[in-house]
């Protein structure tokens, strides 16, 4: 039997009588039709939504744009909260003080009268739930980089990696007590100035705070609905259980669907007997009676309002009613109920994403209000009356998701308020002006008191230090791990929390410098390169002069103490070293063939893995590197062209001159794995030629060159607006080849003006030693101090994408290295930004 509506009941107000607005209810009653097949309903309820789709949520979206009081969110389509940086500024470091910049905007935002960060852009500000900061002690980018494999969490997870400037101030302190500029706190509610002390500790505000949020900040976390005993994916006793397709990140705007189940007593326990779902109009889209698995032994009428005749016909099974529910919630769905845990286990359900109206509504010491009380003080309606035999499931799934919406709409605290004397049984009482007389406090505007002025918390987890903030505010342990555990199991995670690590570098001290030393040298050992033999008379200037046509070189140090003459050759750039060896090597030079090798040593044993890693890091996912030998090369070209196999080559050719003869044939130089050709110079490299030529093969999103001081730009990176762009230049190297272009995946890191910006700058002594202690280090160290270092970054790794997991959604996400200040030399840090959305 399948029961359909003959009226669609209405719940989109909450004035009127009957709580249902202009709209009644007088219509809306079930017919019982003996048609066994169920398909009606659910045609029905996908054509209803579809067509009502644009206008389903626009009463929660009309809310939330008038809490925020900003048009931006009606002009743009919603989505989730992200942060992007500007092209220009991505290649500078930040400071302590810009981070606590966008702390604060992503805190507090335009409502708050701050503008966006002079950095970055946060979108979507109003849907940041949270800031987690975690910040790492005596971590480099140096080392990152050197680590980079073992660090997949952190290479992953972030869309937006930065090089921080190190600071001697304590950063967990100064993100606390940093002053917000320019704050206006008459533009924000200041709740605790004006909440009647008897309401300070009500369940409600303790739970949910005074201020009105969207839904998102209603939705039961993963802990909490284990605690309160709901179906989880993973946990015993839910094998059998369907998960629904709700993956999705979660917003303001998704759509909320009344649930309700009828259960029958059977030999195996309560077993479901009809399920109602209403969408956000309280529209019915599904009412289905169900036939039981097992043996009736008591139909619960008084409750259910469930016969033995109304079941008799029914052929719809458990697995029915999970697929029709199943294709009727969109991905993003939120199921509102009263006591849902109850039907999702009927159900044999799980759904990720919940707001249980009886967890809204609280009540002291865990106690909870029946739906019918609620819906007859708050709602105007009454429901599950005597009259009616048993309870109506459409009904009580209605006035459950009406509740849910009153209560986003109007805010815990007005909630409270209006309701106070019928559902709590108190009054409030006038407060006596005895404090009149005492001094009014000057408001502070320290980030951690203003957050505390809107309701907000603050709170500190790691080991004892100075930190500018309340004590009942601080966590102190003695062990990262003991940190995370804290951290993790908070029921309710404060809106900003900072965690110390340092456990990583326990008991190395004294190693610092030279693990600072040796990882600065085993990173720019990945973009050098030997050459040779080379014949005599080739000086320093020919190399440079060579090999720059893969890209700009830093330096060239030539090798005499063997037979014959070698360079060795440091690029600025990854990409510049791994063209050398496709380009240069086995080019012939006055008759002698030119080997070109990366050094060999213990560092280097992973370097295709780590070049394979940084090529594929979704940082350089849309991005390529681009060089193009300039007039200047051309012009000299003769000086080295005339020393390739005795031919002077064409002074005007831009790009490798046509190669030199190998046993009498003439060899020409592959590059981008096609033929090299002789060349007329071209135009100098600039952001107009390079948009030209590269914007054929899709849209360009920015073009960096950068160029020290009184030189001109030798390569570029071109970002493209997709991965397929960059794919299409790649497969065109051969025609860009001929416009003397020569092109390879980027690796380098685009924060990063260089490769060699991972290591801090040194003088040429400081070089030197450098590269002496880098010779030594391999007979000095057995190898157990760098399977320690690998060990400790492996496991802080995890303990970062665990505490990262543990994140609600629309949090924003910050890992801070803060490098190490010292008055010799500065080892810069490492900032990764992301604002999670999804699991």
């Amino acid at each position: 039997m399948n029961i359909e509506t003959t009226g669609v009941p209405q719940a989109s107000g909450l004035s009127g009588q009957n709580g249902l607005g202009p709209k009644t209810r007088s219509k809306g009653h079930i017919s019982l039709a003996m048609d066994p097949s169920p398909s009606s309903t659910v045609t029905r309820g996908r054509k209803r939504r579809r067509d009502e789709a644009p206008s389903a949520h626009e009463g929660v979206r009309r809310v939330t744009a008038e809490e925020d009081g900003d048009g931006e969110l009606r002009r743009r389509p919603p989505g989730p909260a992200r942060l992007s940086v500007r092209p220009g500024r991505l290649q500078q470091p930040i400071t302590l003080a810009e981070l606590v910049e966008l702390l604060h905007f992503a805190a507090l935002g335009k409502a708050g009268g701050l503008k966006q960060p002079s950095w970055c852009r946060v979108h979507h500000q109003r849907k940041v739930s949270g800031i987690n900061v975690a910040v790492v002690e005596g971590l480099t980018q140096s080392l990152f980089y050197k680590n980079y494999l073992s660090m997949e969490h952190l290479r992953t997870s972030y869309a937006t990696r930065i090089t921080f400037t190190p600071s001697s101030n304590n950063a967990a302190s100064e993100i606390f007590s940093r002053e917000v500029p320019n704050m206006d706190l008459s533009c924000v509610s200041k709740p605790e100035e004006t909440l009647h002390k008897a309401l300070k500790h009500h369940p409600v505000i303790t739970a949910f705070g005074t201020q009105r949020r969207g839904l998102t900040a209603y939705v039961l976390s993963q802990p909490q609905m284990i605690k309160h005993h709901y179906p989880v994916k993973g946990l015993p006793g839910f094998e059998e259980f369907l998960c629904t397709s709700s993956d999705v990140c979660l917003t303001d705007d998704s759509p909320l669907y009344g649930l309700d189940c009828e259960m029958c007593l059977t030999e195996k326990g309560n077993e479901l007997a009809r399920v109602s779902l209403v969408d956000s109009d309280g529209n019915c889209v599904l009412d289905q009676l169900v036939k039981p698995q097992n043996r009736v032994l008591n139909y619960l009428t008084k409750f259910s309002g469930i016969t033995a005749a109304m079941l008799r016909p029914i052929t719809t099974t458990l697995r029915d009613v999970q697929t029709k529910i199943r294709t009727l919630l969109p991905d993003d769905a939120v199921l509102v109920g009263h006591s849902l845990n109850h039907d999702l286990i009927a159900l044999k359900l799980i759904h990720k994403h919940v707001i249980d109206t009886s967890l809204l509504y609280r009540r002291e010491f865990g106690q909870k209000f029946k739906l019918k009380v609620l819906a007859e003080a708050v709602l105007k309606r009454r429901i599950q009356t005597d009259e009616r035999r048993g309870h109506h499931p459409t009904e009580d799934a209605a006035a459950a998701l009406e509740l849910a919406q009153y209560f986003i709409k109007e805010g815990p605290r007005q909630v409270v308020e209006l309701h106070l004397e019928e559902l709590w049984g108190c009054t409030l009482k006038e407060e006596e002006e005895e404090e009149e007389e005492s001094p009014k406090r000057t408001p502070s505007y320290r980030f951690a008191d203003v957050l505390q002025t809107l309701g907000r918390s603050a709170a500190y987890f790691g080991k004892r230090a100075n930190v500018a903030l309340d004590l009942t505010h601080q966590r102190w342990y003695s062990s990262d791990k003991e940190t995370l555990a804290s951290f993790r199991k908070q029921t309710k995670q404060p809106f900003l929390s900072v965690l110390r690590f340092s456990d990583h570098l326990e008991g190395r001290r004294a190693d610092q410098q030279p693990l600072y030393r040796n990882a600065c040298a085993d990173l720019r050992d990945m973009c050098s390169v030997f050459a040779g033999p080379l014949p005599a008379g080739f000086s320093r200037r020919d190399v440079r002069r060579l090999f720059r046509r893969c890209g700009p070189v830093r330096r060239v140090r030539m090798l005499e103490s063997s037979v014959r003459i070698h360079a060795k050759v440091e690029f600025w750039m990854l990409e510049g070293a791994t063209l050398a060896l496709k380009v240069l090597n086995g080019l012939s030079v006055l008759g002698q063939t030119l080997k070109v090798q990366r050094p060999v040593n213990e560092s280097t044993l992973d370097l295709d893995l780590n070049l394979e890693a940084l090529t594929s890091d979704k940082l350089n996912a849309n991005h390529l590197y681009v060089v193009k030998p300039g007039r200047d090369d051309a012009a000299r070209g003769p000086d080295v062209s005339t020393k390739l196999n005795g031919r002077l080559a064409d002074a005007g050719c831009s790009g490798l001159t046509a190669g030199g003869q190998t046993n009498g044939s003439l060899r020409t130089a592959k590059i981008n794995g096609e033929r090299l050709h002789p060349c007329a110079a071209e135009s100098e490299l600039s952001e107009e030629s390079v948009r030209e030529t590269f914007s054929l093969y899709g849209s360009i999103k920015s073009i960096f060159l950068p160029r020290r001081p009184g030189k001109r730009a030798r390569h570029a990176c071109v970002e493209f607006g997709s991965s397929e762009a960059k794919r299409a230049a790649l497969s065109s190297s051969e025609r860009l080849l001929k416009k003397s272009y020569q092109v390879w995946p980027s690796m380098t890191p685009p924060h990063l003006t260089s490769w060699f910006g991972v290591a801090p700058a040194r003088n040429i002594e400081e070089e030197e030693e450098e590269g002496a202690a880098a010779e030594q280090r391999a007979d000095s160290s057995d190898g157990s101090s760098q399977d320690q270092e690998t060990s400790l970054m492996k496991k802080l790794d995890r303990r970062l994408r665990k505490l990262f997991t543990s994140l609600p959604d629309g949090t924003l996400s910050v890992v801070l290295l803060l490098g190490v200040s010292r008055t010799s030399c500065d080892h810069p840090g490492l900032c990764f930004l992301e604002v999670k959305n999804g699991s």
